[in-house]
């Protein structure tokens, strides 16, 4: 085990387990966060839910970054907010460092209280996988976690219209909305095999930051259901995951 002295306070960093046990298919994480309530009641919250490890947490930017190097977890949590190096530079820093090719990256979720546009996409532009504001349900955060370590962006519903609307200025097209305006790869595919009514009814809600669950509670079906459609969804639009396909969709005039 070893210890880290931070700012006056001592933040003990697991780096081994002694009186604990996980499973090897454990989601490891780490919980880079300044405020000691919200780190504590964080990782008291994750451990009640079977699957997921917290193996380290930090209170400074510093100390996060060393500890992303050192144990090299399958999620990090970080605060934007830190006192001496912000999350978006430590996850800049990590990310600039990390080896691309290995298919075991760590995935990082920015988890913060700020919603602003400016903070949102400088999260994603340092590399960061997935963001939630930190009034998110426990229920929420973990399916984040479990989602983001599966390679997938997810992005918090109270902040995903910043992220689509900044998409869309990016790569505006006329107003008119025709698909064949794109110019996309995936046009195509959608002349040869649209969506059906209920696919559409499903992209929007994956526009709005439904999960998987919600878009079922919404649509009254199951949530097998709702998979097969977003599988569906993403291989029409050509999309590597929801957020690209919320994007696609955006741009071609699917939803508005």
């Amino acid at each position: 085990m070893t210890t880290f002295s931070i700012a006056g306070k001592r933040d003990v960093l697991p780096t081994q387990f002694t009186n604990q046990s996980f499973l090897m298919n454990d989601i490891r994480i780490i919980i880079i966060e300044d405020h000691d309530l919200t780190r504590m009641g964080l990782k008291a919250a994750l451990k009640q839910h079977s699957g997921i490890t917290v193996i380290g947490e930090a209170a400074t930017g510093q100390e996060g970054l060393r500890l992303l190097n050192q144990l090299q977890p399958d999620v990090a949590i970080v605060d934007i907010g830190l006192p001496d190096l912000d999350g978006v530079e430590v996850t800049r820093k990590f990310k600039d460092a990390e080896d691309p090719s290995q298919s075991a990256a760590t995935k990082v979720l920015m988890l913060t209280m700020h919603d602003t546009e400016e903070s949102v996409m400088a999260a994603f532009a340092a590399g960061a996988d997935s963001y939630s504001v930190k009034d998110v349900d426990i229920k929420q955060l973990v399916e984040a976690i479990r989602l983001t370590h599966e390679g997938q962006v997810w992005i918090d519903p109270a902040i995903a219209r910043i992220v689509l609307s900044q998409a869309k200025r990016m790569a505006p097209i006329a107003a008119t909305g025709d698909i064949t305006q794109a110019g996309d790869d995936y046009t195509q595919v959608l002349e040869s095999a649209p969506l059906t009514e209920r696919e559409l009814e499903v992209l929007e809600l994956i526009v709005a930051g439904y999960s998987n669950a919600k878009i079922a509670e919404e649509l009254y079906i199951t949530v097998g259901t709702v998979k097969t459609h977003v599988c569906n969804i993403l291989n029409k639009l050509s999309a590597s995951d929801r957020t690209q396909a919320a994007v696609r969709a955006l741009r071609t005039g699917l939803v508005r």
